[in-house]
C-alpha cells in the first residue's frame, strides 16, 4: 500500500497507552475497561510509541474520519490537557480558581 495521507495522534495523560493487535486499536485511558477499536481495512495504524498513533491511507477521507473517530473518544481537557489530540494541535489551556 502507497502511504499518501498520514495522521499522527498523541495520548497525554498518565497511564494513558495505545497498542495494536490482530483484533484492533485498544486503548487505555483511564476507564473502568480498555477501549477497542475495529481498523477499518482501507486503513492501516502503527503504534510508534505506547503513546504515538499512526494512521496512514491511500485515501484522505479514510484517514481523517478514523482520526476523528479515536479523538471523540477522549478529547483534550482544557484544565490539564489530558486526551487524544492531533500531533500538531495546540490545547489552550484555561487558569482554573484560585484560592
Amino acid at each position: 500500500m502507497e502511504a499518501k495521507y498520514i495522521c499522527y495522534l498523541e495520548i497525554v495523560g498518565i497511564g494513558y497507552k495505545a497498542n495494536v493487535n490482530s483484533e484492533g486499536l485498544i486503548l487505555k485511558l483511564g476507564l473502568s475497561h480498555d477501549v477497542m477499536i475495529k481498523i477499518p481495512p482501507s486503513v492501516r495504524v502503527f503504534c510508534l510509541k505506547p503513546t504515538l498513533i499512526c494512521c496512514i491511507s491511500t485515501n484522505r477521507l479514510h484517514v481523517t474520519q478514523f482520526g476523528s473517530l479515536l479523538r471523540s473518544i477522549k478529547p483534550p481537557e482544557p484544565y490539564k490537557g489530558k486526551g487524544i489530540k492531533y500531533h500538531h494541535e495546540i490545547v489552550m489551556k484555561k487558569q482554573g480558581n484560585k484560592k
